[in-house]
């Protein structure tokens, strides 16, 4: 009997189905064939047990249970302690719904239960017959423990049935909790990073090393069976982000009630004070502080809890591939039997991603065989800032990659960059095409843009990491979705080899010289020679 003092918030039963438990009519015996089916309706699998409460008497036709008795369901020291089952039965059909839940309450908390009639697990969506049943009324309820930190799992709400042959769907509810980013292309349009100012979320998002990212958390109520829990004091928020990102600091994260105001407009409201923010190591967790009780806080099962904060991407931030993920899980009250206390639920895990990417420059003297960093480039990123836009100058690494000889940028986000080759290996020129951003024109440069797109669903990826050339210099790119890399090869080609001094030239200029001497002193003598035959 002890143990089922825990059913207390087990129980799962049928659809209440109050009706005249006293009556005339056509009535079907005892030992004729009834049956109850049962629907899971709940997102997680259940064991119900069956427990018979009164036998008498069904009359189909009026719906009429008669000459009830105690089943076999209920002790002896609930049957002292009740007095007769007709007398009951007049308590509860007087009582109504009310009086059902008391009487529920009663037989599981004082252990008034006996061993089940049928005991049967039910798959989520699944139905379950239970038939060859003697006509009477009934309460199926769940085994004790099997819905305790379960996912998504949830106890229905106290119902009994009368049998004589009924179809029954059980009343599960439960909360969800759903995590988004902010994305932003700052190259076309200034960064919103006000998590309160965001207008458009999303599962995915690219930002650069050092972005600040906006966040959003939503949990939602159990919609159809909030108003019967007496409290709701367990909502729990657990937030996990990956290494490459920073967690905020507790006191920048906020926790509104968005709830739907006139014209169906959102209202919120700053209650943050009425949750405990924790942040250790790469957890957030917001949790309803002691003594708290959602039921004072939202007003309808319609009402919403937002988490907004800021996560900052760190130079642990992975390239490409799976990307950098923050995955969040809400624990719940499970309980309406229970008034909200004792075991908890949890949702699935809500996860979105932040990618970012890499440049990779290959510079080659004449051909691919000739690779060097013997070259000087500057890249550059163009971002509007409010009014104005601006370039910024990005870090590029001359011994990177395997060979250690790749101009490697880490940590870029979709947007428009520059390239610029400031210098060229000794006896090649730089590469030919300029590029002008407002009053400064980039000379040797190329510019250009990264257009990523991702696939959606449980595991978000990169599906293409796309490069256009805008303007300058002739090249290209290869963005590779896999591995988040994006690589372009640069190959000089020598200058025109102009002869120095002391070489063939100066040869060239003392032989001209030396002729035009010669010449000048023949033209000489040959004019006094006719002067004087004059």
């Amino acid at each position: 009997m002890k143990k089922l003092r825990k059913v207390a918030g087990l129980l799962l039963a049928l659809a209440l189905a109050m009706v005249t438990l006293l009556g005339t009519g056509t009535a079907v015996r005892a030992d004729d064939t009834n049956s109850l089916t049962i629907t899971n309706k709940g997102e997680s699998k259940h064991t119900f047990e069956l427990y018979q409460i009164f036998t008498g008497d069904y009359d189909a036709t009026k719906g009429v249970l008669s000459n009830v008795q105690w089943g076999s369901g209920v002790s002896s020291a609930g049957q002292t302690a009740y007095g007769t089952a007709e007398d009951e039965a007049k308590t509860l059909e007087n009582g109504g719904a009310n009086a059902a839940k008391t009487f529920a309450d009663d037989l599981v908390n004082k252990s008034y239960l006996t061993l089940p009639t049928v005991s049967t697990e039910v798959k989520s969506n699944d139905s379950y017959k239970f038939d060859n049943l003697a006509a009477g009324y009934y309460l199926v309820i769940d085994k004790a423990e099997t819905q305790a930190d379960v996912e998504n799992g949830a106890y229905t709400a106290y119902i009994f049935q009368v049998v004589g042959s009924v179809t029954q769907e059980t009343k599960v509810d439960v909360p969800t909790i759903m995590k988004k980013v902010a994305d932003s292309n700052d190259s076309l349009a200034a960064a919103v990073t006000d998590p309160a100012k965001v207008a458009d979320w999303r599962d995915t998002a690219d930002h650069d090393i050092g972005d600040s990212i906006p966040y959003q958390i939503t949990g939602t109520l159990p919609s159809t069976l909030f108003s019967e829990y007496e409290t709701y004091t367990t909502y729990t928020i657990t937030d996990t982000l990956s290494e490459g990102l920073n967690p905020p600091e507790a006191s920048t994260v906020k926790v509104y009630l968005e709830t739907r105001g006139e014209g169906n407009n959102t209202v919120s409201k700053d209650i943050t004070s009425d949750f405990t923010v924790t942040v250790k190591d790469q957890v957030l967790t917001v949790a309803l502080a002691h003594g708290q009780d959602m039921k004072n806080i939202a007003k309808t099962a319609a009402d919403k809890i937002v988490v907004l904060y800021n996560a900052t991407l760190n130079s642990n931030a992975v390239i490409g591939g799976s990307g950098n993920p923050n995955t969040v899980i809400l624990q719940y009250s499970n309980n309406p039997n229970q008034g909200g206390d004792g075991e908890k639920g949890k949702t699935p895990d809500d996860k979105n991603v932040v990618f970012t990417y890499e440049l990779d420059v290959n510079k080659y003297r004449d051909d691919k065989n000739d690779k060097t960093n013997e070259a000087e480039f500057k890249l550059y990123k163009e971002y509007v800032d409010g009014d104005s836009k601006e370039v910024r100058e990005i870090t590029l690494n001359n011994k990177g990659g395997n060979d250690g000889l790749t101009y490697v940028a880490q940590g870029l986000d979709d947007g428009i960059y520059i390239l610029q080759e400031i210098k060229a290996p000794a006896g090649y020129n730089k590469m030919d095409g300029s590029v002008t951003f407002g009053e400064t024109t980039y000379s040797n440069a190329v510019e250009f843009k990264v257009t990523p797109t991702y696939d959606g669903g449980e595991n978000p990826k990169v599906k293409t990491l796309g490069v256009v050339i805008l303007h300058g210099a002739q090249a290209e790119f290869a963005g590779d979705a896999t591995t988040g890399k994006i690589s372009t090869d640069v190959i000089d080609q020598k200058g025109s080899s102009l002869p120095s001094t002391g070489g063939i030239g100066t040869t060239i200029f003392y032989v001209i010289g030396s002729v035009l001497v010669i010449g000048a002193g023949v033209l000489l003598v040959t004019r006094k020679r006719m002067n004087k035959k004059s």
